[in-house]
């Protein structure tokens, strides 16, 4: 059975001609989700699906009456404020939806006169967090992010012995999760700097982003009941781009017996639009181990998941300077890497998730880890790059960097391409640091 059907045909034309630019993040064959609404109007946040530099508004199309049959319902789901409900329909709805309207914008169609009216620019859009998140997990599941930070720690057993047999996650703060454009205060927690003897507390000063993606839950489980491998990805309405902030000084200290904490717990950014399983089909590549590697266990194991479930998606990592900002220069590129690197799959996380009998619900937001490649300019966070702040990167204008100053935005994007299929992307995550708040004595 294969995983492609018409939505992902390469010839597919929209008569929204913006999803032609090249280059664009959203051609016809992508049509990820977002809760939007126009920038400073008195609207209800709503779903909305990205097309060229439009966004179909789903309130409107569900108004217009254009979308009919088990797709309806479906477009009814995508007028709340939050996407949860959509995510609760399942698979078969997604894809309803998605073909209805990948088959209305295309060109020629007869649903182009009443749609047109149903586009909002992205230029005059806001975003909100697309789902009401009840958990937030992160997990830890490149391989070389955890050698190369666990090397700076653990020189001569640099990979704990679990690793390759578990994937690691702990739970982190839901709460603080915003959505791109999020702008955050620099962290203020307790350190205990080299040679002191007591800790302080203290502004952060080692302050990193993590390159990641984001995996939403779609249908949730019963508590109690563990989801198969073989059936997980159902469970999984699709990903987005995520930047896990990290104050590796306040880690340091904190995170032996119990891991991150208050290092993790003040920002969290992810992109506004939700590109679905479905959409990234053409990019499925094969899941392998290093033969001298142990294997999966069996419930973390299936032919599926070897042959097609890891996924190359492109991402990379720009940083834009207070002073690079104001010379009108755009963001510099630090990092450029790929998700098939990763150690362990979309669906390994799902499954491991819930073999406890854990119930996740729709809206639930997995975090992928830290994605670095095999080499270190493929490393996805400053400690890496920097060798724990040892070798300062320079930016195109001259500037260094060991750890993020105030005022410094990291701009995280991802895309797929290849030859004989379209090119899609995931937009793009932004945040930006701000001075932290003053510690009272």
């Amino acid at each position: 059975m294969t995983l492609l059907n018409e939505t992902h045909n390469p010839a597919l034309r929209s008569w929204v001609s913006s999803a032609h630019t090249a280059g664009t993040d959203f051609p016809i064959q992508n049509l990820p989700f977002a809760a939007f609404r126009r920038q400073g109007a008195r609207e209800f946040f709503r779903g909305g699906v990205a097309i060229g530099d439009q966004i179909l508004d789903l309130a409107a199309v569900a108004a217009s009456g254009v979308i009919t049959g088990d797709a309806s319902t479906v477009v009814q789901a995508g007028t709340q404020d939050k996407l949860n409900a959509l995510m609760a329909m399942g698979p078969s709805a997604w894809s309803a939806l998605r073909l209805a309207l990948s088959r209305a914008l295309r060109e020629g169609a007869p649903e182009q006169a009443a749609l047109q009216a149903c586009l909002v620019p992205q230029a005059e859009a806001e975003y909100d967090v697309p789902a009401r998140i009840g958990d937030y997990t992160d997990f830890f599941t490149s391989i070389y992010h955890a050698t190369n930070t666990g090397k700076q720690f653990r020189p001569d057993n640099p990979l704990l012995p679990n690793y390759k047999w578990v994937p690691i996650g702990y739970h982190g703060r839901a709460s603080s999760i915003g959505v791109s454009g999020q702008q955050f205060r620099r962290p203020v927690g307790q350190t205990m700097p080299p040679g002191t003897t007591a800790p302080t507390l203290t502004t952060c000063k080692r302050l990193d982003m993590e390159l990641e993606l984001g995996i939403f839950v779609g249908t949730g489980n019963d508590l109690g009941e563990a989801v198969d491998i073989t059936q997980a990805e159902e469970h999984v309405f699709g990903i987005c781009l995520l930047n896990d902030w990290s104050a590796r000084d306040i880690q340091g200290w904190e995170y032996q017996p119990l891991g991150p904490f208050l290092a993790k717990n003040f920002a969290t950014t992810i992109s506004p639009w939700i590109v679905t399983l479905e959409a990234l089909a053409p990019y499925r590549v094969a899941f392998s181990r290093p033969a001298e590697d142990p294997q999966p266990l069996p419930y973390l194991d299936s032919a599926a998941n070897r042959q097609d479930g890891a996924f190359d998606i492109q991402l990379q990592v720009g940083i834009q300077t207070p002073a690079m900002r104001t010379a009108g220069l755009a963001d510099a590129s630090i990092c450029r890497t790929s998700y098939r690197h990763a150690y362990w799959t979309v669906a390994q996380m799902l499954t491991h998730h819930t073999v406890t009998g854990c119930n996740l619900q729709p809206g639930d937001l997995l975090g992928s880890g830290t994605l670095s490649g095999p080499t270190l300019d493929q490393a996805g966070a400053l400690i890496e790059l920097t060798t724990g702040g040892k070798n300062p990167i320079t930016l195109p204008n001259g500037e260094q960097r060991t750890w993020l100053e105030d005022g410094d935005s990291v701009v995280l994007r991802g895309w797929c391409e290849q030859a004989g299929a379209a090119r899609i992307g995931f937009g793009e995550c932004v945040g930006t640091v701000l001075p932290a708040r003053e510690i009272k004595a």
